[in-house]
């Protein structure tokens, strides 16, 4: 019978208690061997190159070097998939700008409970994490000649009142979504984003978005008008649809059921725009393990919306986009950093 070759885990943490609490419990995992532990980022740097892990875990936070600076140097010299196990900080986003794949949130160790969910997720993620491509920072090559249409990009008021465009991502999608937005003109279509994050997470990158995109970002409450110019990111733990009332797209932010795995669900939000826009819509599925948002964004292009699926050339992890192009949900497939020139493109 034939073994499946083991992840190899190495875990970076300075805290002794946390080190040994990961070690004991991930090495449960029979698909898992924990081949060693850093205490910090020098230690880590040291290691990686003889260990040669799979998939190196990282608390951003840490004494000496810090997660970011260490990321940046490890993926020029060692480029190797890093998941960040961290605690609700702004320091998150700016590590996986830096190259990291994804990140747990850290739990209250006081209860056990808390600390079950936690190794699950933290397993589930290792596993997704283990096939992930490594994606270093880059510029997008495209940028001289999409200058060029989004200062020329001019849409009816009629489009800026009826249209509306929904993304959905999981793993890889901070950075890609935000390659998207931040290409986005001010006089944009009302957007709708579901990113695949637990709760504070997505209310800190709504405002980090926001800082750094020339439309207003944030993160979406119950009610909420879908206006041109803003994008509304999905709350953490919650439902997010898009519902039409009147002549105007307002959303509706609830608790529910797990939706493809998911809440907050791209499947939710998509199927809620191909009901409420149809064919005034534009669907965006970009990189994720999983189908979730395949049978929505296939929904919406039956609706008549125009759907972009991003290439497996471009994804962290091809897996929801793959999904969705091979059931016909894709009406075309784009390198991310042309996706936004796409949808200005469809909107003229």
């Amino acid at each position: 019978m034939l073994q499946t070759k083991k992840i190899r885990v190495l875990i970076v943490d300075d805290s002794i208690f946390f080190r040994k609490a990961l070690i004991d419990n991930l090495s449960k995992f029979k698909n898992i061997e924990v081949i060693g532990y850093a205490i910090n980022a020098y230690d880590a740097k040291n290691k990686i190159p003889s260990l040669k892990p799979d998939v190196v875990t990282l608390d951003v936070e840490m004494p000496g070097m810090n997660g970011i600076d260490f990321l940046k140097q490890l993926m020029k010299e060692y480029p190797v998939p890093v998941l960040l196990v961290s605690s609700l900080n702004l320091s998150v986003f700016d590590a996986l700008s830096a190259g990291a794949v994804d990140f747990v949130r850290k739990p209250d160790m006081t209860s056990g409970n808390n600390f079950n969910i936690f190794i699950s997720e933290l397993y589930r993620k290792i596993t997704i994490s283990s096939n992930a491509k490594v994606r270093l920072n880059h510029t997008a090559a495209s940028t001289a000649m999409h200058n060029i249409l989004a200062h020329n990009f001019s849409p009816s008021k009629l489009k800026l009142d009826t249209m509306i465009i929904a993304i959905g991502a999981s793993t890889g999608g901070t950075e890609a979504t935000l390659s998207i937005l931040k290409q986005l003109p001010e006089n944009i279509p009302g957007i709708v984003v579901t990113q695949h994050m637990p709760p504070g997470f997505t209310k800190m990158y709504a405002e980090r978005l926001d800082r750094i995109c020339k439309i207003t970002v944030k993160e979406a409450k119950n009610g909420d008008k879908v206006l041109p110019g803003q994008a509304l990111i999905a709350p953490g733990d919650k439902q997010m649809k898009v519902v039409k009332v009147g002549t105007h797209y307002t959303v509706s932010c609830l608790d529910g059921e797990k939706v493809s795995g998911h809440k907050p669900s791209v499947d939710v939000l998509f199927n809620s725009v191909a009901d409420a826009a149809g064919p005034n819509a534009i669907g965006v599925i970009l990189t994720g393990m999983g189908r979730d948002g395949a049978s929505g964004l296939l929904k919406m292009r039956q609706k008549g919306a125009y759907t972009i699926g991003q290439n497996k050339e471009t994804c962290v992890v091809y897996g929801m986009p793959m999904v969705a192009y091979n059931i016909g949900a894709v009406c075309i497939q784009s390198a991310c950093e042309n996706i936004s020139d796409l949808i200005l493109e469809k909107l003229k």
